[in-house]
């Protein structure tokens, strides 16, 4: 990178609509202090942002650019949301290679409006792209996008286990899987 080079982030959140605005909202504040941002979306979840913010929603600002990498699911209502237990199962069969295509892509396309790409910033959600960064030879931060709640329990869920609170037992529910 040269001296006069920003560093530049590829940001990939996991495919789900809490992630992709955590993860939305955390690029924009890498962008706000210097870096040049690539934020990488499914194809389907870049369609649905299109839709819902009208033509403009994803006008670039200098240095913030949108790519897209396909989910390999067949395609789906625009006005659902994907199945969850596909798209989880898609996240470690179809993204990896799609994902070092871009990377590989961004690094050969480098010129004064795409600086080398320097890091990647992933949802750990999306553990494929440490493999893409190992390939690539660039470092992958992981950022958690789960909401103050969602730590809380998570940080309580031995507790609750030891107390014998968890599982719920005796509820129509309690055979309910949060995670597939």
């Amino acid at each position: 990178m040269g001296s006069n080079s920003k560093p530049h982030a590829v940001v990939i959140p996991s495919p789900f609509q809490g992630h992709i605005k955590a993860m939305l909202k955390f690029a924009k504040l890498l962008h706000c202090k210097g870096f040049h941002v690539t934020f990488v979306n499914t194809e389907f979840n870049h369609k649905r942002i299109l839709r819902s913010g009208g033509p403009v929603a994803l006008d670039n600002l200098p240095g913030f650019h949108f790519e897209t990498i396909p989910d390999g699911l067949p395609p789906s209502d625009i006005d659902a949301s994907q199945d969850i237990p596909s798209l989880c199962a898609a996240l470690n069969k179809n993204f990896l290679a799609p994902f070092k295509d871009l990377l590989v892509r961004l690094q050969n396309t480098v010129s004064e409006n795409n600086p080398p790409v320097t890091s990647i910033v992933s949802d750990p959600f999306a553990p494929f792209s440490i493999k893409a960064g190992e390939d690539a030879g660039l470092p992958v931060v992981m950022y958690a996008t789960v909401s103050a709640i969602g730590y809380i329990g998570f940080k309580q869920l031995y507790a609750l286990r030891e107390k014998g609170f968890s599982p719920i037992k005796g509820n129509k529910f309690a055979r309910t899987h949060l995670f597939y």
